[in-house]
């Protein structure tokens, strides 16, 4: 059993994308991780809000980038989306999907039949990711939504991550027709809504899972609403200025630059640090003021920073006095 954050936890439930790899490339030091993780005894899962693939291929894509992974170890929004869609509509009803073939087929084997247009008189409509979505589905999407058909989004992601930076994510498609339509999706299947965590932790037969991620809206979010403890890393979307503003529903118990982290004590984590100095660096508060003074380990500083904002410093508020002090509030964007 590891010494380290991991070790005080039964199942550790990753996010994909942003946190094992990015689009197709596996992020340095995630394939290294998980076998620690099951060389510990530590059971593993993986929760990904893209349904652009199969639960098989995504254990297929992790095999092949050295990252080890079971079909029933991933749970995605495309699968957990047609089950949603087979629990409303009677076997073999007509569903518009948008999104990729492996929406199409997920939908096929719960028992419904995918169509392509307005004309087949769909039921519902599924939406989710694929690349190659444009204005025709979503033109018949639209119709069909307007017509009466349930509308299931598989998740909002506003973007994907990517090592060319943020891409256009599901969230950016379902904007599409919440424009054109001027309304919501009647169901948003995928994270921050909990139904993967608790899904994942049930199948396993844990008592205490860990849920990590990249995103505060999503992973972050569900694992809050999940009742869950989550690691935040900074490999994908979520910067340390989102954090420092980010609202209690959204709040990480553990933050880390990688999945190093996880090997890593967990009180060198945790969130927030509510001390005046540790780790070379110094926060001092004036009011509704805080300066950052020193240098040391730029988590740690992120730690001292967000017990300062989280508390009722506004993020513009924070100062920084040493040189290192000014580099690190640049790189974040401050």
């Amino acid at each position: 059993m590891s010494d380290g954050l991991a070790g005080g936890y039964d199942l550790v439930i990753f996010d994909l994308d942003g946190v094992v790899y990015l689009i197709d490339k596996p992020i340095p030091g995630a394939a290294e991780a998980v076998e620690r993780l099951r060389g510990d005894g530590i059971a593993v899962a993986y929760a990904t809000n893209n349904a652009s693939r199969r639960a098989a291929d995504v254990a297929s894509l992790l095999t092949g980038m050295g990252v080890p992974a079971k079909p029933d170890e991933v749970l995605n929004s495309a699968g957990a989306a047609a089950a949603v869609l087979a629990s409303r509509l009677p076997a073999g009803a007509p569903v518009l999907v948008v999104g990729a073939d492996a929406l199409v087929a997920e939908v096929r084997d719960v028992g419904l039949t995918p169509v392509f247009s307005f004309e087949d008189k769909p039921a519902a409509v599924v939406q989710g990711y694929g690349p190659e979505v444009g204005w025709r589905i979503l033109a018949e999407a639209a119709l069909s939504v307007r017509a009466g058909a349930t509308w299931v989004a598989t998740n909002t992601d506003r973007t994907l991550p990517s090592p060319r930076g943020p891409l256009p994510g599901n969230g950016s498609l379902v904007a599409v027709l919440r424009t054109a339509l001027g309304r919501e999706p009647d169901v948003i299947v995928g994270k921050p809504e909990p139904a993967l965590f608790t899904t994942a932790a049930s199948l396993s037969g844990a008592q205490h899972p860990l849920v990590v991620g990249d995103r505060l809206d999503t992973d972050i979010q569900g694992a809050v609403g999940a009742g869950m403890d989550s690691l935040l890393v900074l490999t994908g979307v979520s910067g340390p200025a989102e954090l420092l503003a980010a609202p209690p529903e959204r709040r990480p118990t553990f933050v880390a630059a990688d999945l190093s982290g996880l090997f890593r004590p967990a009180e060198d984590l945790r969130l927030p640090l509510r001390l005046d100095a540790a780790g070379g660096w110094r926060l001092t508060r004036t009011g509704d003021r805080a300066a950052l003074d020193g240098d040391g380990d730029p988590i740690t500083a992120l730690r001292l920073t967000c017990g300062a904002t989280w508390d009722g410093v506004p993020v513009e508020a924070l100062e920084a006095v040493s040189p290192a002090a000014a580099t690190l509030l640049e790189n974040w964007g401050l």
